[in-house]
Formats: structure tokens, sequence, C-alpha cells
């Protein structure tokens, strides 16, 4: 067990029987009353970042976590394969822990998991940013820079990502994986 003192960003707390990651915490100290911490949690699983007010000294329940990363190999009908890169054991992770994100993972991509102190796996992170290859869109117009008029394009992995009209076929661009769009393009 932990207590207030021991808040840090990034640290991750049984609170209400869900996991939460602490996004940021403040200690305040009032003139009149005892001093508490104000704390913004983000729960692992739902994603909902929730304010909640712990009193100065209130007892936590820290979990220790394992950060691990893995290569992605390909996707099947029970879930996405990965490969440990330190021994090069393969698992197969249900799709639903990496949610959307899994749309822009291209073979060989590396991924990292959360583990609990059961090696149950909590929350997968792909990289923010990706470079994917436009297989499919409207052709573009020399000149189409000037407004930010947006054309779905079909990336190479299947996802589709609303890119500017000067965008065109056979050319990679950065994706963020976050918001799901369209950064820039990447010279070859």
């Amino acid at each position: 067990m932990a207590d207030t003192s021991d808040f840090r960003n990034g640290l991750i707390i049984k609170f209400k029987s869900d996991l939460y990651t602490m996004i940021e915490f403040q200690h305040v100290k009032p003139g009149k009353g005892g001093a508490f911490v104000r704390t913004m949690l983000k729960n692992m699983r739902t994603g909902k970042v929730l304010d909640n007010t712990f009193r100065s000294g209130e007892s936590v329940e820290v979990v220790r976590v394992e950060r691990k990363k893995y290569q992605y190999l390909y996707k099947d009908s029970t879930g996405l394969v990965l490969m440990d890169n330190d021994t090069f054991e393969q698992i197969t992770v249900p799709q639903e822990i990496f949610g959307d994100q899994a749309n822009y993972l291209k073979e060989s991509e590396e991924v990292e998991l959360l583990h609990d102190d059961e090696d149950k796996i909590i929350t997968a992170e792909i990289p923010i940013f990706v470079n994917l290859e436009v297989k499919e869109t409207e052709p573009g117009f020399k000149g189409d820079t000037a407004t930010n008029t947006l054309k779905p394009a079909i990336m190479e992995t299947g996802v589709t990502v609303n890119v500017p009209l000067f965008v065109n076929e056979g050319e990679v661009i950065k994706i963020d994986t976050r918001k799901g769009q369209y950064v820039e393009r990447v010279k070859n």
C-alpha cells in the first residue's frame, strides 16, 4: 500500500475495483482544513478520465506493471499474433485489447503491452505515428493545396483516413494513430 505522498504521473492504482493511471496530481493545502490531493485518473480499460480528490495521507493500492515490447506479425481469426522481442515466443492477443488502433498496424511494427503481477495483459500501445502507403484514393491535382478540403483514402492496412486533395495513390503518409488523422507526406 502507498499513500498520497507517493503519487506521481504515470502511477497505476486500483481504484473503485478498476485500474487507473494517474495523469495529473496537485497537492493542495488550504488555509482552513486539512490538506488534500486533486488528481486526474484515466481508466486503463475504457479510457475515460475522472477527477478525484484524496485526503492527504490516504492509502491507495499501487499496481505493479511491466512494459514489454513485441513485434506485430499478423492477424488471424483469434486475434493479433505478436512475437516477444527477447524470447522470440509468439502470443495471440485479442483484437479488443488494441481496439480501433489495430487497424493502423502493419507487419513487423513494434507494440508495447502492459502486464500486471499475474502476467495478465492490461493494455496495448502502438506507436503514436505510423507511415502507411495510400492504396486507393481519387486522383489529386496540382494546385489543390490552398483549401483545407479532405478526401477519403484507403491505406495499405485497409483503414480509411481523410487526406488533403493533393495526396495520390502510391504515396506514403504519416498518420497520428491517436486521432486517425493525416499529418504529412513522407519523402522517399
